[in-house]
C-alpha cells in the first residue's frame, strides 16, 4: 500500500495521489499526508487514477479530510475516478460535497 503526496507551495495545491485500494489499512497514511498542514489555504487534488477499490472508512476519511479542510469552503477534487469508484460517489451522494473530475 502507497500514498503519495506532493505539496506544491507556490499554487497552494496538495496532491494526494492513493494506491489500488483505499480502505481502513490506509488510514494512518493518508491522514499523514496533511496532518502537518493548514489545509484550509490548500486546493487539495486527490488522484483516484490507479484506485479500483474503496471501502466506507475510505469515504470517511474524505469525510474528515474535508472536515479538516474547512467543510463546506473546503476546496478539495476527487480527480480521475474510475467507473467503479465514481458509481460509489454517486450511490453515496459524496459527488454533492466534492468536485470530481475527470
Amino acid at each position: 500500500m502507497s500514498i503519495s503526496s506532493k505539496l506544491i507551495e507556490h499554487e497552494k495545491k496538495l496532491i494526494i495521489a492513493l494506491d489500488d485500494r483505499f480502505d481502513f489499512s490506509c488510514h494512518d497514511e493518508f491522514r499523514d499526508t496533511y496532518r502537518s498542514l493548514d489545509l484550509g489555504q490548500l486546493e487539495i487534488i486527490v488522484d483516484f487514477a490507479r484506485t479500483e477499490y474503496i471501502d466506507s472508512a475510505a469515504l470517511g476519511m474524505l469525510l474528515v479530510l474535508r472536515e479538516r479542510a474547512g467543510g463546506d469552503s473546503a476546496k478539495i477534487i476527487l480527480k480521475s475516478c474510475q467507473p467503479s469508484v465514481r458509481q460509489i460517489m454517486d450511490i453515496t451522494r459524496l459527488n454533492k460535497l466534492f468536485k470530481l473530475s475527470d
